[in-house]
């Protein structure tokens, strides 16, 4: 049998899940705040803190945007309602920002990663959207040299 959440597991506000290699694997040009079509079970794994966005990646379907290979776990006390896992889940944006990234995901190297999902102030599952292209091996060795001469010199002020 399934163990009962309490309460204080839940997640009310705040982050649920963060992809940290966003940032070291692509430079990001553009960042969104997009809502998420969800049912009520991913509702309720989200708010235990079941996911997983480290390899989702956005698509375009017949002029919609979809956040797809994001992994969202089934929900222990679902009863007889339950969810695939790794579905496609479509992102609610504004009807210019949508054209704005279909347009930008039509160039070469382009690509619409997740880099967080959370709860928002009123309760709302949201997904911190960016729009980005790959770093080549040497600017991601510029970014090592950097971020250590920052923290050398850090260490060197205190």
């Amino acid at each position: 049998m399934a163990k009962k959440a309490k309460k204080s597991d839940f997640i009310s506000t705040g982050l649920v899940a963060q992809n940290r290699r966003a940032r070291f694997d692509y430079i990001i040009d553009e960042v969104f705040i997009a809502g998420l079509e969800l049912t009520g079970t991913e509702v309720k794994s989200l708010r235990l803190g079941h996911a997983n966005i480290n390899d989702a990646y956005g698509i375009e379907q017949k002029g919609e945007l979809y956040m797809s290979n994001m992994f969202i776990a089934e929900y222990a006390n679902k009863g007889y309602e339950s969810h695939a896992e790794k579905r496609n889940r479509k992102l609610l944006l504004k009807k210019k920002e949508i054209i704005r990234i279909i347009n930008e995901l039509s160039r070469k190297g382009s690509t619409l990663i997740a880099m967080k999902l959370f709860f928002n102030e009123r309760g709302r599952a949201k997904l911190e959207i960016g729009l980005a292209h790959g770093k080549k091996v040497y600017d991601k060795r510029e970014a090592i040299k950097e971020r250590d001469w920052q923290r050398e010199k850090a260490r060197l002020l205190r």
